[in-house]
């Protein structure tokens, strides 16, 4: 269950910008379980408030969301919906649109696809990440259904079938170990990772935990009847399963920040802002949240996030404004 930037429109029940003064005093970048959140508290403060989404859902694929105390096995586009409802009684506008371009001027100018320029005090950038999978046939025509990537996410609704694993690289293993506690009928597809880059303590956990070593580049998935049936290998062979654990490789969304200048850090999964407790970046009043600070941010943790960073903004705007009134 993974963040995601969202996919909504602007319509009668969120409000329209048009005829509106395009000043905010915070704009929202993304309309995701971030997002929204944090547009949800600076509703409830009485901030006025625009969230932009481009509407590319990172969890688009997936028909339920897991994990998520009272939430759990809620659609993901019944979740933003839910979400879109509650922000619009505060007052919170909406816009399908692209952020293309931010620029610190004092305030911020925030450059639409649309060619809209608007103005915000504060930014918060929700905007996620993309996953790039496996370039196997088959995979990415059943991403979501019976190929997945978050044993948390699915392994429930899974298991006891019978699992693979195409690995992406040695940390696949990783992987492969983690979902054997759903299923013990797991195959590890190597794919092509090398033998010889596999450790001994690998090869050891695996056989330890009962997962199926299986070398062999994988040529594509067979399926039958719109369910997955088996992996094939290029030498021709078929492995019967019936669901594939693969490892996207994730693609932060991290341009805008880049452009505002956010000082980014590297991680095994891609650059990410750094960011403090609160998803302040290096920008000051810039904040990000959800996959857009992290490749693990489940939609629990995006929400919180949107939270803490938007209770964060209203206190600091809050200051701000009363230092300005009295000449600090």
């Amino acid at each position: 269950m993974t963040e995601n930037t969202g996919n909504t429109q602007n319509t009668g029940s969120t409000g329209s910008t048009e005829g509106a003064s395009d000043r905010y005093e915070v704009i929202v970048v993304g309309g995701g379980a971030a997002g929204l959140s944090a547009a949800l508290v600076l509703g409830r403060a009485r901030r006025r408030t625009l969230v932009v989404d481009a509407g590319e859902p990172r969890n688009a694929p997936s028909g339920h969301m897991q994990g998520y105390l009272t939430r759990d096995g809620m659609p993901p586009a019944e979740f933003l919906a839910a979400g879109r409802e509650e922000i619009a009684r505060y007052g919170v506008e909406l816009l399908r649109d692209r952020v293309v371009d931010a620029v610190r001027d004092g305030d911020f100018a925030v450059t639409l696809a649309s060619g809209r320029t608007l103005r915000a005090r504060r930014l918060v950038v929700t905007t996620g990440l993309k996953d790039e999978l496996p370039d196997v046939e088959g995979v990415a025509e059943r991403f979501g259904r019976d190929v997945l990537h978050c044993p948390y996410c699915h392994g429930w609704e899974v298991r006891d079938r019978a699992f693979g694993v195409l690995a992406a690289s040695p940390l696949s293993v990783h992987q492969a170990l983690m979902v054997s506690q759903w299923s013990d009928d797991v195959t590890f597809f190597p794919h092509t990772v090398a033998e010889g880059d596999l450790s001994d303590d690998d090869l050891r956990r695996l056989a330890t935990a009962g997962v199926k070593v299986v070398p062999g580049e994988v040529a594509g998935l067979v399926a039958e009847d719109d369910r997955l049936t088996g992996v094939r290998l290029v030498d021709g062979t078929v492995h019967a399963r019936e669901v594939l654990f693969v490892s996207p490789r994730p693609v932060p969304q991290t341009g805008l920040l880049e452009r505002l200048g956010a000082e980014l850090h590297d991680t095994p999964f891609g650059s990410y802002p750094v960011v403090d407790a609160t998803g302040l970046t290096s920008v000051p009043g810039v904040w990000a949240a959800g996959n857009a600070v992290g490749f693990a941010e489940q939609v629990v943790h995006a929400a919180s996030g949107g939270y803490r960073a938007a209770a964060t903004i209203n206190g600091e705007l809050l200051m701000s404004d009363l230092d300005s009134a009295v000449g600090v």
